[in-house]
């Protein structure tokens, strides 16, 4: 048994040594991370784990209006099935901007901080759109090349990152470990890997969904500006549009703090949906203009005709024969807005429904119906 001990030890040191020696050590933090604590992926609870940029509760905040019918609905049977196969904690419907039906579970609530992924690629985008109206960006078409010489060789815009056209060579693989969204993930300098990538594809001809696009726009974003995402995000968006409770947004590590502009901040439901109003009128919050209307329209159309799926920074649907705009996490983290009815529905948990031929999995869809089931059968 000894002998077969030492063996065990012996090849457990050698495996660290080789991932330590070929720069794949961030497997280990994943391990830990993940596997350690009884999980097989990222979860909603993971940026416990994490360094994190604190952004706090704005100074002036400003409360959603709850409904006259506030929560006098039932959820159908349908959604209470999904939610409990799901493991939906926080589902939200916003009705002419008040709250009309929120539920929470697992002690989740109106103040947690959970991690919404790629949420934060829409919010990112946002502060394109920011930055842009305020003079550090020149419009969309300004070539990636003016903040990073790295891209000098490559015709790539900022509006190629937020359009998810860039042709940079980055594997969206969310099971391979040695895959560079592992690496981007869990390793402790994300600068370098994001520098280090190189075209492989004609830029702005064509929609791939690549998240080093969203963190790359981050990095323009932050040297544009001279300012950090985290604190451009709360003067731009958190302050000035009220947000009650304060959230995280991960960063790489506590040396480099560069956030991870791609996904990870963790946040709430009532929070997250001041977004979806933000872009249902057109940039202005409660009258103020924060971003200007004809970038906001842009982001919620489809740039490519082949890819009706995406604009800039948000996932589109004609549901329903809808035009809805989307802000999604690879959970199943979900702020649908749908302008022509004045509706924002939230939806966060553990786990998203299985994929189907349409851009979004079965849960998708599921949770728009059964909203309208329950507005109808309470009308």
């Amino acid at each position: 048994m000894k002998k077969y001990l030492k063996w065990f030890i012996g090849i457990i040191v050698a495996v660290v040594a080789v991932l330590y020696l070929t720069d794949y050590d961030y497997i280990l933090r994943g391990a830990r991370i993940v596997y350690f604590t009884g999980h097989t992926t990222a979860f909603i609870d993971d940026h416990t784990y994490f360094e994190n940029e604190a952004l706090p509760a704005s100074t002036k905040p400003q409360p959603w209006s709850i409904a006259k019918g506030y929560n006098s609905a039932e959820a159908t049977e349908r959604l209470l099935d999904i939610n409990n196969e799901l493991g939906t904690i926080a589902f939200l419907i916003i009705k002419n901007d008040s709250i009309w039906f929120e539920d929470y579970a697992e002690n989740y609530g109106t103040a947690s901080q959970t991690n919404s992924f790629s949420i934060a690629k829409s919010i990112t985008s946002a502060l394109l759109g920011k930055a842009i109206r305020d003079g550090y960006i020149e419009n969309l078409s300004q070539p990636v090349s003016d903040f990073y010489s790295q891209f000098e060789d490559s015709e790539m815009t900022v509006g190629d990152l937020s359009s998810m056209a860039s042709g940079l060579d980055w594997d969206e693989s969310y099971k391979n470990p040695f895959a560079i969204t592992a690496r981007a993930y869990y390793d402790d300098d994300l600068a370098e890997t994001i520098l280090g990538l190189r075209g492989t594809e004609t830029p702005g001809k064509s929609f791939k969904y690549l998240s080093g696009n969203t963190q790359l726009l981050g990095m323009v974003i932050e040297k544009a500006s001279g300012k950090k995402l985290a604190e451009y995000l709360y003067e731009s968006f958190w302050e000035p549009m009220g947000f009650e409770q304060p959230a995280l947004w991960q960063i790489d590590d506590d040396e480099n703090r560069l956030v991870k502009a791609y996904c990870c901040i963790a946040s709430n439901a009532r929070d997250f949906a001041r977004f979806g109003k933000l872009y249902k009128d057109f940039g202005k919050w409660n009258g103020k203009k924060l971003l200007d209307s004809s970038f906001v329209a842009g982001s919620i159309t489809p740039r490519f005709e082949e890819s009706t799926q995406y604009g800039y920074g948000f996932w589109l649907s004609d549901h329903l024969d809808k035009k809805i705009f989307v802000m999604r996490g690879i959970l199943g983290q979900y702020v649908i807005t749908i302008p022509e009815d004045d509706l924002i529905i939230v939806r966060l948990g553990h786990n998203r429904g299985k994929k189907t031929e349409n851009p979004f999995s079965h849960d998708f869809y599921v949770y728009i119906e059964e909203a309208y089931a329950m507005l109808q059968n309470n009308s």
